[in-house]
Formats: C-alpha cells, sequence, structure tokens
C-alpha cells in the first residue's frame, strides 16, 4: 500500500493500533482492557470501533474460532509517516524545522533521546561533522 492510500486513523483508532503494534494480534477483550488503563472504555465501544476499523481495512481480524482476534492491517511506520506528512503541512506549513522545534522545546527531552536524534542527523547529512568546540546541546536545553 503506498503512502497515499494508507487510510488516516482517527485518534481512538490510533490508541487501537498502538495496543495492537506493542502486544501483537489481541481480542477484543485484550483491547479494551488496555485502553481502560488510561480511560474509561465500554467493551461495546472498542468493539465498534474494531469492527469499523475492520471495515476500513485498518485491521484484520481472524474470526475461525469464536473469539475473534485482530491485528494491524497497517504498519506502523508507514502509519506515522502519512500521519507526520499531514500534520507537517497543515499545523507547520511544510517546515521540518518549526515541527521539530515545536517537539523538542514543549517536553524534557533526554540525553539518550538527544543522542539518538544527533545520529539520525549525521546519518541524513554525513558531510557536516559537529565541531569539537560547540556548546553541547544538552546545555542549551
Amino acid at each position: 500500500m503506498g503512502k497515499t492510500n494508507v487510510p488516516r486513523p482517527t485518534e481512538s483508532e490510533l490508541e487501537i493500533l498502538q495496543v495492537l503494534w506493542q502486544n501483537g494480534p489481541s481480542t477484543v477483550r485484550f483491547v479494551n482492557d488496555e485502553l481502560s488503563k488510561r480511560r474509561e472504555v465500554g467493551y461495546t465501544t472498542t468493539l465498534k470501533l474494531l469492527q469499523l476499523m475492520h471495515e476500513k481495512g485498518i485491521v484484520a481480524r481472524d474470526d475461525s474460532s469464536r473469539t475473534h482476534v485482530y491485528r494491524p492491517a497497517l504498519r506502523e511506520q508507514e502509519t506515522q509517516g502519512v500521519l507526520i506528512d499531514r500534520l507537517l503541512e497543515a499545523a507547520f506549513g511544510g517546515s521540518a524545522l518549526k515541527l521539530v522545534q515545536q517537539a523538542l522545546g514543549n517536553r524534557r527531552t533526554s540525553r539518550e533521546e538527544l543522542s539518538q536524534i544527533r545520529d539520525l542527523l549525521d546519518q541524513i547529512d554525513p558531510q557536516e561533522p559537529r565541531p569539537t568546540n560547540s556548546p553541547n546541546p544538552d546545555e542549551l536545553a
């Protein structure tokens, strides 16, 4: 499925997808129990959402037994890419810099995350080594 053909899940559908991506194929009961750890969600609400997601092609369902088991039909990384593209255009006018500034400026970023971000930037642009005498970005945050 190309990026343009990936269904755009709602917030509630994304919550369910997160459960499925983290835990693998799951029953409605399991998904509902996981969602209920964060906020109260009725079983029938979770069931209806999963049924709608199945109709949209967001999840696949194994109904070979009495208890249906759902699994994500969308890959996590591909879905995140579509959502980031949409957010980037809608909220940041297509500016990746504004998105990153907002993301890093709104919460405390751990040293480990900053290190991973630096490694990613080095992979994207390996010709630009950081000067050794530059200030530590951790000290600027």
